[in-house]
């Protein structure tokens, strides 16, 4: 039995407009994401990569094309349907985190975990991300990959259905990130989609079964090996 794919993208485009000058950051996107895939989403520095993933995560809207996520129309929502969307169907990791400095980690995780239909514990969270001895500290008192790791663990305790990290393993040590990536990999398997922006190729190749890669417009699309192995798309 075919599943139905969790997201639906069509004809894609997102152009900046300043003044006179009009930066295209998307360029005719067609796109499908399939339930409990772990994706990863590779370009160069100004490819569309942050765009993308801001307007999938229903926070921008595109200038054009339409998405559809799990029967919801995207690009026709209104404010309450985005809301119930971020909130309960989709867990978000940024490249630049945010926690709440006058709140322990715990207590950071919490914010998430009291407004999510079926959370997890902060505590199980925490502890998931290797920060289990950390619960009661306060971001000051955590390095940049500690507060990395509770921000990780804050999207991970929504249990959400899809998830968007932007280069979600900055500042967090190898032995981490495979730990983080053989958890991600346990929640694709329980039906859970995941997107990662990553820079790694080798790390790529090694733990992602399907690569997207992107230049405004889409440059390959593809189980990892068969897009790796494409002699036109890695020169």
């Amino acid at each position: 039995v075919e599943s139905t794919p969790t997201l639906r993208a069509r004809g894609l485009t997102k152009v900046y407009r300043t003044g006179e000058v009009e930066v295209h950051a998307l360029r005719g996107l067609d796109l499908v994401l399939e339930t409990g895939e772990l994706v990863v989403l590779l370009g160069p520095s100004g490819s569309g990569k942050s765009t993308l993933l801001n307007i999938l995560g229903g926070l921008d809207t595109p200038t054009s094309g339409e998405i559809r996520v799990d029967g919801l129309e995207l690009h026709r929502a209104g404010e309450r349907e985005l809301t119930h969307y971020r909130r309960h169907k989709l867990g978000i990791v940024f490249q630049f985190f945010n926690l709440l400095p006058t709140l322990t980690a715990r207590e950071n995780v919490a914010l998430v975990t009291e407004i999510a239909e079926h959370p997890m514990s902060p505590e199980e969270a925490l502890k998931l991300v290797g920060m289990g001895h950390r619960l009661d500290h306060f971001p000051a008192q955590l390095s940049g990959g500690q507060q990395q790791r509770t921000f990780l663990a804050r999207a991970l305790a929504q249990q959400a259905d899809l998830y968007f990290m932007d280069e979600p393993f900055a500042g967090v040590d190898a032995a981490t990130e495979k730990t983080i990536i053989a958890l991600l990999r346990s929640m694709t398997s329980a039906g859970q989609t995941i997107v990662v922006v990553h820079h790694d190729l080798q790390t790529v190749s090694q733990y992602f079964d399907w690569v997207i890669m992107l230049n405004t417009r889409l440059v390959g699309c593809g189980p990892v090996e068969e897009v790796f192995n494409n002699e036109n798309l890695r020169s």
